[in-house]
């Protein structure tokens, strides 16, 4: 039991990192980040040996990194049957559909992990705006949460230089996560 779980703990540690950075530059890329920062270099470099051999075979699509989008994918699907071959489930014998709820289980874990690299950008962000404004990370934290207070700014617009958009972005994305990911997330497991 106790190896089980610190198994699981590596295989969740490993490729939820691998996940993490191939969907950060995924969005990096699609919110057109600057890649002179070292923050976007670090991620692009960790993922360079990925990406490129597998952008020979999946184009960009526009300007979206489909082969960052498909290895993020790929690296939660293999974590969700990887955790489930830990912890003996009869995988291999439950029939089709359980590759189905696992690819949905996947994509929710997807979503939700967007959802927490945007939350937190934004709160590192305004964090950072309170004890140094013209911080080296604000082009690349700029870059990402821009395309989410932009349409926010205009509906509330700061207020004696108080901004209010990060909490607004704090409280929607928690609700987006109990109302919507949690309830997909728990259908899902259910049918496992």
């Amino acid at each position: 039991m106790v190896m089980q779980l610190a198994i699981s703990f590596l295989v969740q540690s490993i490729l939820g990192l691998f996940c993490l950075l191939f969907l950060l530059r995924f969005f990096l890329q699609a919110c057109q980040a600057t890649f002179r920062h070292s923050f976007s270099h670090a991620v692009m470099r960790m993922t360079d040996f990925a990406v490129l051999p597998l952008r020979r075979v999946i184009p960009a699509f526009y300007r979206w990194d489909s082969a960052s989008l498909v290895l993020a994918l790929v690296s939660e699907f293999l974590l969700q049957v990887l955790l489930r071959l830990i912890a003996d489930f009869p995988l291999f014998v439950a029939g089709s559909q359980i590759w189905w709820m696992l690819l949905g289980l996947s994509i929710v874990a997807l979503v939700k992990l967007s959802i927490d690299i945007f939350l937190y950008a934004v709160i590192i962000q305004a964090v950072l705006s309170w004890f140094n404004p013209i911080a080296a990370q604000n082009p690349v934290l700029s870059a990402l949460t821009q395309p989410i207070q932009r349409p926010l700014y205009r509906l509330f617009p700061p207020n004696n230089g108080v901004d209010f958009t990060p909490l607004i972005v704090v409280v929607v994305a928690q609700l987006l996560k109990i109302l919507l990911i949690t309830p997909l997330m728990n259908a899902l497991l259910v049918g496992l």
